[in-house]
């Protein structure tokens, strides 16, 4: 009798937890029109009928390399406002927000997948009539970037920033849960919510004071845009299975590996691991630095990708 009581009991109890979370899962948040988020910084494009934000940063020299910088998983373009002014002497550099994230669309009937976003870097490139260029991504980022170098012909170098090829360090339980209704509408509203962003984002850094109130405005810039809740849902709620370790003996591309070696998630084994896998590849480990290493040394790391560039732009 007791056991059949208690049953019942949970059952009603997981019934209303599970109500109370599709509600919050739908409760609206505001939202801002972009161009009202947007700065005198900011450029803005159209590729493939979306809407990119990007910066560009561009030397006074002829002939300087074209570099693309795409940022890693919740972040955006602000994720590069230290390594830009080092490096925009040498480089032309273009830095965008990911359609999904930041000040870019968030449309709900785009392919999220690490390789889809790859093409739409390469039309990206194509946008700004560049003929050649190096792509540079951390976390996230440095995946999407590998396929851009297996990909792309126009691809002369790649720059991976601790990247999610070998360890995503996204927990195999969360990118299943999100298939669930309303789990992935929930990691949205989740990802909205400032305090967790910033107690979830200083735990990647080695040096979290780094992570202050106008880091996190601008973290926070993205949720805040229309199309966000739908958007970032639709991005959660798809499995895209990542094999990106196995194609690192694809790319023969010139490929520098910067690696903060206090990075929480990734081991010294792993950066040893990236270097084996990509064949033409250099290692640079950069001590006191965690996952964020192109923000938390920013003068080291910018003075090996300018040493390095000749590296960077011969033939793979």
């Amino acid at each position: 009798m007791f056991f059949r009581v208690f049953l019942r009991l949970t059952l009603v109890l997981v019934i209303l937890g599970y109500g109370a979370l599709v509600i919050y899962a739908y409760l609206p948040l505001e939202e801002t029109p972009i161009n009202e988020l947007a700065t005198e910084e900011d450029f803005f494009i159209k590729v493939s009928g979306h809407d990119i934000r990007y910066r560009q940063y561009l030397t006074q020299e002829d002939h300087s390399p074209n570099l693309i910088l795409i940022h890693g998983f919740g972040n955006n373009l602000h994720s590069w406002r230290s390594i830009t002014p080092l490096l925009s002497e040498n480089y032309n550099i273009f830095a965008l927000d990911l359609l999904g994230f930041g000040l870019s669309e968030k449309p709900t009937d785009y392919d999220y997948s690490n390789a889809n976003q790859a093409k739409t870097i390469g039309k990206f490139a194509d946008a700004l009539n560049l003929d050649s260029f190096i792509v540079g991504g951390h976390s996230l980022g440095g995946a999407i970037g590998l396929h851009v170098a297996m990909n792309n012909e126009k691809t002369k170098g790649l720059i991976l920033f601790n990247p999610g090829i070998i360890n995503t360090g996204v927990p195999e339980f969360a990118r299943y849960i999100n298939l669930i209704f309303p789990f992935s509408r929930v990691s949205a509203k989740q990802f909205a919510n400032r305090e967790f962003r910033e107690e979830f984002l200083k735990r990647s850094y080695h040096n979290p004071s780094i992570v202050n109130e106008q880091v996190m405005d601008e973290i926070m810039m993205g949720s805040k845009t229309e199309g966000y809740l739908e958007g970032t849902s639709s991005m959660l709620g798809k499995f895209y299975d990542a094999n990106e370790a196995e194609l690192m003996d694809q790319v023969s591309t010139p490929t520098l590996i910067v690696f903060g070696i206090e990075d929480r998630n990734k081991s010294m084994a792993e950066a040893l691991q990236l270097k084996t896998g990509f064949k033409n590849s250099k290692l640079q480990l950069i001590k006191d630095a965690g996952h964020y290493v192109h923000e938390e040394s920013p003068v080291i790391v910018s003075e090996s990708i300018i040493r390095e560039m000749t590296f960077l732009t011969e033939q793979g």
